[in-house]
């Protein structure tokens, strides 16, 4: 399990101390930049020369342009698991810290003479919910900081909780668990994090306390969720003042208040004849940075991370990387401006989903965003979508039409559930991969949140197939 990881983390470090340069590949997203951030630190501190690639994928032509530089030592974070024999074909000599479920068609051994392997899923954990790619390379990083007496190095286990928050492994349990837990509390133990429960919704550090509930979407808030005068009236018909010398925020708020409101959204739920299960959501774990000034972006995991994922969905990874080194003058401004870029074209395509509509199958419910929605932000308006179009008890799949150009013209797609679901038996991760693998193309991620690659004109046939295999989980998990 974590000591046998920690073990192997361990022998890959020895890899990397061993050279003088490397190259490292992550992806595009708060846990693939949270990763780079936190090896590049210990690759500052080990007197290692590097540089940084962020990617969408790792395909052919990402992986050969890499076999073409040729750099000494490749270290991949958040990626790489899913390729490790194309790595290996191309020769190039890697440390692959990643927690995406690795492919099954891959025999490699955790090492061999080109490729370490570093990832939960070969020693026991659960990638989707235990450990995220941060948390694998801060193992790594860690490791490699072990010698110099810097294992609890300051900030990293932050990093690490960001990228988890990111890739959403708090939610199916309401807070970490797992070796991600065990992060977390050496971040607490340095005094860097703190943790309890409180609201799950979105913006408690940056948002008006009305705009935290008119947001919400797992759990929908019945009458309230994308309703900001039922919002309002709510919170001033439960005795909340929503105005000081500004709009007050979540952090403004006296505990009592706040546990007014929550009683009161449990009340409001409670009518409406929400299940018990979907009521315990309205409270989780919070992770508070406790570095971070107060009243920002940066003092949240979740809005840190969607902070970080503002600037790699717009190709400007390097400006929220630099953040997570810890520039706090210009690329923290550049990130916040992003920031606000890219609030407008969520709401922007919540608005087109909400005009178009969604197409409702026996177990699905999808949209085609064309070219009207970035590949690279679709996921997200899908989200925050599910809650108020269609079928609250239906996965969400969104299409858009890929930006990264190729030899076929190709789609993205990317689906989002809820923990409701999850119960149910859904793995979205494993049926995107089964479906986009019928129509020759490529995909899998995690049981809540997946996405994949697909030729253009397959979508009609893909998405039949994607409605069978989930129906396939649902049924079994009713018969079983």
């Amino acid at each position: 399990m974590l000591s046998e990881m920690t073990k192997h983390a361990e022998r890959c470090a020895e890899i990397v101390r061993l050279t003088s340069e490397a190259l490292v590949v992550s992806h595009i997203d708060a846990d693939g930049l949270t990763s780079a951030a936190i090896i590049g630190r210990a690759l500052e501190d080990a007197g290692i020369e590097y540089s940084t690639v962020f990617v969408k994928q790792l395909g052919e032509a990402e992986l050969s342009k890499i076999a073409d530089t040729n750099p000494p030592l490749t270290i991949f974070t958040d990626l790489g698991s899913g390729v490790l024999s194309e790595i290996k074909e191309l020769g190039i000599t890697a440390v692959v810290s990643d927690h995406h479920q690795p492919s099954t068609t891959d025999t490699l051994p955790a090492r061999d003479e080109l490729i370490s392997h570093l990832n939960p899923h070969l020693f026991g954990l659960n990638g989707s919910r235990e450990l995220s790619g941060s948390g694998t390379t801060f193992l790594l990083a860690q490791a490699l900081s072990r010698e110099r007496g810097g294992d609890k190095k300051r900030g990293l286990p932050s990093l690490a909780v960001v990228g988890a928050v990111g890739d959403l492994q708090h939610l199916k349990d309401g807070r970490l668990t797992g070796a991600n837990r065990t992060i977390l509390k050496i971040g607490a133990e340095n005094r860097e994090l703190s943790y309890a429960p409180d609201i799950a919704f979105f913006g408690k550090q940056t948002r008006p306390i009305f705009k935290l509930l008119e947001y919400a979407t797992d759990p929908y808030l019945i009458g309230l969720t994308g309703n900001e005068d039922a919002c309002i009236a709510f919170l001033k018909g439960v005795g909340i003042r929503l105005q000081g010398e500004r709009w007050r925020r979540w952090i403004d708020l006296e505990e009592k208040e706040k546990q007014r409101i929550v009683s009161s959204l449990i009340q409001h739920q409670m009518k409406r004849g929400v299940s018990p299960q979907r009521l315990e959501r309205v409270v989780q774990e919070v992770y508070t940075l406790e570095d971070e000034t107060e009243g920002t972006e940066l003092r949240d995991a979740q809005e840190y991370s969607t902070l970080l994922n503002a600037t790699a969905r717009y190709d400007r990874a390097e400006i929220g990387f630099n953040v997570c080194m810890g520039d706090r003058g210009g690329a923290l401004e550049e990130a916040e401006r992003l920031l606000k870029e890219h609030r407008r074209n969520l709401v922007s395509g919540m608005k087109f989903v909400k005009e178009n509509g969604v197409v409702e199958l026996e177990h699905l419910k999808y949209f085609d965003a064309g070219n009207r929605i970035r590949d690279t932000i679709v996921g997200i308006v899908a989200g925050m979508s599910h809650g108020t179009i269609g079928d609250r008890d239906l996965p969400i799949v969104a299409f858009a039409r890929a930006s990264t150009p190729h030899e076929r013209e190709e789609l993205k797609v990317s689906a989002r559930a809820t923990q409701h679901l999850i119960h149910k038996g859904l793995n979205l991760g494993a049926a995107i991969h089964i479906a986009a693998e019928k129509v020759n193309g490529t995909g899998g991620g995690h049981d809540i949140a997946a996405g994949a690659t697909i030729p253009l004109e397959t979508k009609d046939e893909f998405i039949q197939y994607l409605n069978e295999e989930i129906k396939k989980q649902t049924k079994k998990q009713t018969t079983g």
